[in-house]
Formats: structure tokens, C-alpha cells, sequence
């Protein structure tokens, strides 16, 4: 780990330096251009990264419709799969950035931007992880594969594709979650609740499913009491003329709770001001600021995995319709079906009905496992933290994707998550300590 360790240290800046490239691409999912399945920025952040990687010396592919990628170094009957992504959520509120989201800057020992610990900065150290194995001559003897998804944030398109066409890893991780690793994760649903509008209410917000949403602005004429409820309510709010925005807390789907959803607290002062619509009245009804929704499902959580997760990400009321788009995290042990039907005995009683827009299966990965037994001793090998213990979680990473894949770093227990918020960043020593982890744990798969 010496020899590694001075391999990674030569090569840290370069890696920074690649990051910064990556980082400055605007890989937001866009829908405008028929070109690219996905928008041109995530289509041009696939090919910097296969570019990368053929500079380190892997042999690289790109799909020609733009689905996806991936690097491969060493051969054998065995192959290790590296799943990331290249997709990121979109900046939200610039007010709240300290530091333009898309043009990375370091300060205080941490790179700032989109993406750095969601997921470039994390796929990358991977990469040089494995850099520094070649670069201190060790033999590889087993073809490792790095995988590149485009629609993460979105609906798995681009990994899916891959499974289609090409070979599955034997097993692998993913460096798109925490250290010391997540051995289960919760399914995700995300529907839109669809009703009829019977109101000339107009009103549009929400950046993403599995954000919560950050702000949310209305125009009314009523813009003086609808400032004066959100005032008696306690709820964040400026006023601009005709304009009321609410603000919120942004954090991850999986840790809705922690966040303060904007299109919620919004609702709900429209609704002491007396406005009503369908969508207004199930929010208030039934879910108010409560993520875990237990009005409509009860005390819905397992030992596993903890507590259903909810989250009104974005709402759209038009001429036509009020749509809520929702996103939820459900336990381990709990069953699609029942979270459908739980949902739609409620929602029916407004007039909604439930259009599905995702849905990813839920993990669980035994404890014992050769991949969780490996991964573990380079964890504590590499950091001397017998403490922390794999976990369980919300989030939705590409582990659900193969089997025998399990979701790895490559954020510590101390550090602080930021990905999906404002100021989201990596801390550049601990960025350190993750490459030398991705070192020895891939050293470990090899025998």
C-alpha cells in the first residue's frame, strides 16, 4: 500500500485536473434534441470519460446510439464491474451556490461543483485507483470493467441498454453511495398523481423526483395575504410584486425528512388563504411536511432498512391537469403492491389517478458474501475503522442494476453529504483515502 500510495499521489493532480473537465460539462438530462437520447452535455460528458480512461491505458467502447460506455483493462474468466454515472441533477437555486455550479473551484482543501461527489468525482477516483494498481506492476488477471450510465437521475435507461447488449460483470460495486458499504437498498416508486383541473390555478415546480424541491414561486394577485399565511405559518418565503416564492431545504430523495419541501409548505399556505384544488387538498389532507407519509400508510418501516420515504418532487397545474410527481423509498420487506394500493385508495378519493413513471427493486446482499467480505477488509485495512458497519439505504444506485453488486464509498461516515444540494463537494484528503480503499479493494477481487 506504500508503493500505491506514492503512485497516487504522483498522479492526484492529474486526476483533479480530469475531474475539473468532467465537472465543467453540464450533464443535465435534456429531452430537446433527437441527436443524443439524452441531451448533448451527457452524451459529451460519456465521451470525455472514455477519453480519460484511453489515456490511462483501457481499451474503450461507446455505444453508437449514446446509451452508455465503458473502459475495460486486464483479461481473465472473470470480470469485475465499476458502475457510475455521468448524468447529474440540475443546479437548482443559484442564489444558494457560493460558486458557479458548473465551474469547479477549490477552496479549502475541496473541490466545488455539480457532480464531484454525485457521481464524476467517485467514478473517477475509481479509475485511478486502478491506475495506480498498473502503475505499481501488478499483475491483473481478471478483466475489469468500468461501466458509464447516462440516466441515472432519471429512469436507468442508459445502464439498462448495456444489459441488453453486453456482458454481465461476475460482481462488482458501485463508488456512488458511503464507506463503509450498503448492503441493502430500498426499492424506489416514482408515479404521477393526475386529476382533472378544475381551477384556474397555474402553477409549475420542482426540479427532479428524487430532490426535494429547494423553492417554488406563484403569481397572484392575492400576493399580500398569501405572503401574510406563509409569514403566520412560519415558512420561508420572499415576495416580489405579484410573486411569492417559498423556500425550501434541497436534500436527496432518501433523506427527505432532512430537507424542507418547498411545494408542500406552499400548498399548504395557499390553503389557509382559502385557495383550493384537488392537489392542494391531498397535500394538506394527507401529507402536510410528514415524509413518511403516515396518514397514508401507517408505521410503514422494517430493521433493515428503516422508514418509507416521501416526496412530492414537482408539481405541474395547467389548464388541463394537477399532476404531482412523487417519488418514494420503500422498506426492504414491503411489497410494490402494497404501496400502490395503500396510495390509491387515498388518492382516488381526490380524483387522482396514479400514473407509474419508474420503479427499481429493492437489494439485499447477505452479510456474508465473498464481495461484502472483501470489500470490508479493504475498508478496514486501508482506514483501521472497525466501527462503522455496512448499512442500509434509501437511495437508488446502480447495485439494483446487476446481481452481486453492492453499492462502495466514496463518502465517508464523517463527511458531509452534499450531493443534490447547493455547494455540493468532495474533500480532496478524503478524496485520497477513497482512491488508496478502490486500490485495495480492487486488489483484493483480483485474488
Amino acid at each position: 500500500m506504500k508503493i500505491l500510495k506514492e503512485k497516487m499521489e504522483l498522479n492526484f493532480d492529474e486526476f483533479l485536473e480530469d475531474l475539473q473537465g468532467l465537472i465543467r460539462i453540464p450533464s443535465v438530462y435534456e429531452d430537446d434534441d433527437s441527436s443524443y437520447p439524452f441531451g448533448k452535455n451527457i452524451d459529451m460528458s460519456l465521451k470525455e470519460i472514455l477519453a480519460i480512461a484511453d489515456k490511462l491505458g483501457f481499451s474503450t467502447y461507446y455505444d453508437p446510439n449514446g446509451y452508455y460506455g465503458y473502459a475495460d483493462y486486464g483479461d481473465g474468466d472473470e470480470m469485475i464491474g465499476i458502475l457510475g454515472h455521468l448524468d447529474v441533477v440540475p443546479a437548482g437555486d443559484l442564489k444558494k451556490w457560493n460558486t458557479e455550479p458548473f465551474d469547479p473551484v477549490i477552496k479549502e482543501g475541496k473541490l466545488f461543483g455539480r457532480g464531484t461527489q454525485d457521481d464524476k468525482g467517485p467514478t473517477l477516483c475509481a479509475m485511478y485507483a486502478l491506475k495506480a494498481l498498473i502503475d505499481s506492476n501488478i499483475t491483473i488477471n481478471k478483466k475489469i470493467r468500468f461501466i458509464y450510465g447516462t440516466d441515472e437521475e432519471n429512469l436507468w435507461r442508459g445502464i439498462n441498454e448495456y444489459n441488453k447488449k453486453e456482458k454481465t460483470p461476475d460482481y462488482g460495486f458501485t463508488p456512488d453511495s458511503n464507506f463503509p458499504l450498503t448492503y441493502a437498498e430500498k426499492g424506489l416508486l416514482q408515479v404521477n398523481l393526475i386529476t382533472k383541473n378544475e381551477t384556474s390555478i397555474r402553477l409549475e415546480g420542482g426540479d427532479a423526483y428524487n430532490s426535494v424541491p429547494s423553492k417554488i414561486s406563484y403569481k397572484t394577485k392575492d400576493s399580500d395575504s398569501l405572503a401574510k399565511c406563509l409569514g403566520e405559518l412560519n415558512f420561508d418565503h420572499k415576495k416580489d410584486e405579484d410573486k411569492v416564492t417559498v423556500v425550501g431545504k434541497s436534500v436527496h430523495a432518501k433523506d427527505s425528512e432532512k430537507g424542507i419541501n418547498a411545494i408542500c409548505r406552499l400548498l399548504i399556505g395557499m390553503n389557509k388563504m382559502g385557495l383550493k384544488s384537488k392537489a392542494i387538498d391531498f397535500i394538506v389532507d394527507n401529507i402536510s411536511e410528514d415524509a413518511f407519509a403516515t396518514k397514508i400508510f401507517g408505521e410503514c418501516r422494517d430493521e433493515a432498512s428503516g422508514n418509507l420515504k416521501f416526496n412530492v418532487g414537482k408539481i405541474n397545474i395547467d389548464e388541463d391537469n394537477e399532476t404531482l410527481g412523487i417519488d418514494m423509498r420503500i422498506p426492504v420487506s414491503v411489497d410494490k403492491e402494497f404501496v400502490l394500493t395503500k396510495l390509491s385508495e387515498v388518492a382516488q378519493n381526490y380524483g387522482f389517478t396514479i400514473e407509474e413513471n419508474d420503479y427499481l427493486r429493492s437489494i439485499y446482499t447477505p452479510l456474508d458474501s465473498e464481495i461484502i467480505t472483501k470489500l470490508m477488509e479493504a475498508y478496514v485495512e486501508v482506514t483501521g475503522d472497525t466501527k462503522n458497519l455496512p448499512r442500509s439505504s434509501g437511495g437508488a444506485t446502480y447495485a439494483r442494476a446487476m446481481d452481486n453488486c453492492v453499492a462502495f464509498g466514496a463518502t465517508f461516515p464523517s463527511s458531509k453529504e452534499t450531493e443534490h444540494q447547493p455547494n455540493e463537494y468532495i474533500v480532496l484528503d478524503e478524496m485520497k483515502k477513497a482512491m488508496e480503499v478502490y486500490s485495495c479493494a480492487i486488489l483484493k477481487l483480483l485474488k
